[in-house]
């Protein structure tokens, strides 16, 4: 019995807590987030492949680099593609469920 009403009391307690001094959830800026790789995490990350490629083909390995090459701008069309997709996706789907 004890249990029950300490259990009571605390739900009572947690219901004024709630209704009182609960902050409101603050939404995640995914804009900011995709802005910000897009304008300066993916430009280095394309300097530092650039200058790999540089590196390698100053050795002589034009070949590997060449394959290196079309591997990473296949990669990079695939990446986006998932960009487009994620930016118009909410498009098609009002189209497809319409």
């Amino acid at each position: 019995m004890f249990l029950v009403e300490i259990g009571q009391v605390v739900r009572d307690y947690a219901h004024v807590i709630d209704g009182i001094a609960a902050p409101a959830p603050k939404e995640i800026n995914t804009d900011g987030i995709v802005l910000f790789f897009a304008s300066k995490v993916a430009p280095v990350l394309l300097a530092v492949l650039g200058a790999f490629f540089i590196a390698r083909a100053s050795r002589g390995e034009v070949s590997r680099v060449l394959t290196s090459s079309a591997i990473a701008i296949i990669g990079l069309a695939f990446i986006a593609g998932a960009a487009t997709l994620f930016f118009v996706g909410e498009s098609l789907i009002n189209l497809m469920f319409k």
